[in-house]
């Protein structure tokens, strides 16, 4: 969701990130009020599910890829115009479990139990798009992170069935303490001049190699840009 700051609270914008249509409307929504962007920040908060989008992709990746990837380049020249300014994408260390994606399967239902090989193709595109931002809006003033918010004990796991969810929650780190790494991104004095880094508990951290391949980012782009366009269409 878009949240706008107003003088008595906070309004919030309807946004199912699987439905293409809808993100088209959030964006729309926020872009007629003709508001200045500072930050925006990306996290579906989503884990353990299967199935296929609204809008034809595999679950986790239509949502947690697809979905911010159109919000986000709908929402670029407002962000670019609000310069400086900063995107924000909550990516996972479970990117590191992600093998050579592949694209055809992108397109079809979750395939593994649980979901969890989709869930690291999905980490590992949040931290390629971020990497891809970076290289497009340098010298623009708007600077792009990756991070890694920790095993956060939310309902991004309320997929899992009973008592797995609770057991497992007793061994994660709160709510409060997740945000930390998402808020140093979002508003850390000494980011200001770093882009398309990845982070972990408040610094800068390695990544897989994978997330360095330039290529796969810029094919990730291309595709994902082809398929919001077809959708449209």
């Amino acid at each position: 969701m878009i949240l706008k700051r107003r003088l008595f609270g906070i309004q919030i914008l309807p946004l199912d990130l699987g439905d293409l249509t809808s993100v088209r409307a959030c964006a729309d929504a926020f872009l007629q009020r003709k508001l200045p962007l500072q930050l925006l920040i990306n996290n579906a908060g989503m884990a353990g599910s299967a199935g296929i989008t609204t809008s034809g992709f595999e679950l986790t990746f239509g949502v947690c890829h697809i979905g911010h990837f159109l919000l986000t380049q709908l929402l670029l020249p407002t962000l670019k115009a609000s310069a400086p300014a900063r995107i924000v994408v909550v990516s996972s260390k479970a990117h590191r479990h992600c093998r050579p994606i592949d694209f055809e399967a992108l397109k079809k239902p979750t395939a593994s139990v649980g979901g969890l090989r989709e869930y690291a193709v999905a980490k590992m595109a949040n931290l390629l798009f971020v990497k891809e931002l970076a290289r497009r809006l340098e010298g623009s003033g708007v600077t792009a992170y990756a991070l890694h918010p920790g095993v956060v004990g939310t309902e991004v796991w309320r997929s899992l069935p009973w008592p797995l969810d609770a057991i497992i929650k007793r061994f994660m780190i709160t709510p409060q303490q997740g945000a930390a790494t998402t808020l140093f991104c979002a508003t850390g004095a000494s980011l200001a001049s770093e882009s398309g880094h990845y982070y972990d508990k408040c610094r800068q951290a390695r990544h897989s190699r994978l997330g360095d391949d330039v290529e796969l980012a810029a094919e990730l782009w291309r595709r994902s840009e082809e398929w919001v366009l077809r959708h449209q269409a």
